[in-house]
């Protein structure tokens, strides 16, 4: 095993053990839901906006390590990102998990490129990212509160 590959192991079971971004957010103003009844993975992406950039996003969920790890990571690249740029990100990364594709410079991201190599589990790395583009795209309501 080469040892690129065993940092990008070393990263997503980082991400899943240590999850940075998960629980509720109280003053979150669009929330999304996503599942994957395949395997059971369900993710809810809360956050807020300030204006057209991602103010704050948190995560709650439940499934394998690769949907936690991935969701985990989601949150902290697409922190402060406009909805633009949230959705090219996502392109970006569903790009990566379905193709196998290392983008050119290093980023925590490259990790989820080994999906590719296991088509069942790009649903698991992509939910998350699913869920945040749809919170991105709807209108703002009143925040969840606790």
């Amino acid at each position: 095993m080469s040892d690129l590959t065993d940092l990008y192991q070393a990263v997503i079971l980082d991400h899943n053990k240590r999850p940075r971004n998960r629980g509720r957010l109280p003053t979150a103003t669009r929330v999304a839901t996503g599942d994957n009844p395949t395997c059971g993975d369900q993710c809810t992406v809360f956050l807020r906006m300030d204006g057209d950039k991602i103010d704050e996003i948190t995560f709650e969920g439940s499934g394998c390590a690769i949907s936690q790890a991935s969701a985990s990571l989601m949150t902290t690249e697409l922190k402060g990102k406009t909805k633009a740029e949230a959705e090219a990100a996502f392109a970006d990364f569903k790009d990566i998990v379905t193709t196998g594709r290392e983008p050119e410079e290093f980023s925590e991201v490259a990790a989820f490129a080994g999906v590719h190599a296991f088509p069942a589990r790009i649903k698991c790395a992509t939910l998350s990212w699913h869920a945040a583009v749809e919170a991105v795209n709807k209108p703002d309501q009143a925040p969840i509160g606790d």
